[in-house]
């Protein structure tokens, strides 16, 4: 059997939603690290492997695979995982799914302004970002998380039921990243807060804190973490994104 390959940068949420899953899941596989912010994924060598510059990609012998949520669904399949991440249950799956569907466009983009204006901004641009367009993004944002407790947490445990799913895991690699933006939105909201220290331990709080090592201490980082070629690189599509409203990350 060929052994599964991993591109990953673990500053990216989607890699960490794949890192996560493969490792409490005890599945092997090779890690090959892309810095991202070092433009690793824009290299021809990396055009060969993922024609689509990004990150993660999957590579299982001849099979390439892009996008976090086809991989997750991907190894819940091959390595017959417990049934709890992706339920067999037609109605529990669809339970999973409704919520990949809709955090591509709300947990997800939102989450990214929010890192982008509050984070990316200072260490880019060497300034703050304007505080009616911080306050803007953040004001989305919590909206989407209200909609996050009532419509999907609810009063369970986790985001479908009493177990930890793949809806749990793409959710908190998204929020995280919010969290190490410099928004404490776990210490807002008690109820989410509660949530993630469920996640944690269904993970396993090594694994977790390893995982997201990399982007908590991020912030010591923020006015070095970019050369001067890169900064110019991402500078554009700041502008772009906050001039109009995408999400980058």
């Amino acid at each position: 059997m060929s052994k599964l390959e991993l591109y990953l940068d673990l500053l990216s949420q989607p890699c960490r939603s794949v890192y996560l899953f493969a490792k409490a899941n005890n599945i092997p596989f090779q890690h090959h690290g892309i810095r991202l912010f070092q433009g690793d994924h824009l290299t021809e060598e990396f055009k060969k492997i993922n024609p689509l510059l990004k990150v993660p990609v999957l590579k299982d012998g001849d099979f390439t695979l892009a996008e976090s949520t086809a991989m997750l669904r991907y190894l819940v399949q091959k390595y017959n995982t417990p049934d709890h991440w992706y339920p067999a249950d037609l109605q529990k799956r669809a339970r999973v799914d409704e919520y990949l569907a809709w955090q591509h466009t709300n947990t997800r983009p939102h989450g990214c302004r929010v890192f982008w204006v509050k984070f990316m901004t200072p260490a880019i641009m060497g300034i703050e970002a304007a505080p009616d367009k911080l306050n803007h993004v953040l004001a989305e944002f919590r909206d989407i998380m209200t909609q996050f407790e009532e419509k999907f947490l609810q009063d369970r445990p986790f985001l479908t039921g009493d177990e930890i799913s793949l809806a749990d895991l793409v959710a908190i690699v998204e929020i995280m990243q919010v969290l190490a933006g410099g928004i404490p939105i776990f210490e807002e909201r008690p109820k989410l807060k509660a949530w993630k220290q469920r996640v944690e331990k269904a993970i396993g709080p090594e694994l977790f804190r390893e995982a997201h090592e990399e982007i908590i201490s991020i912030k010591e980082k923020q006015h070095n973490l970019l050369n001067d070629e890169a900064k110019e690189q991402f500078k554009g599509r700041l502008l772009l994104f906050t001039n109009c409203g995408m999400w980058l990350c």
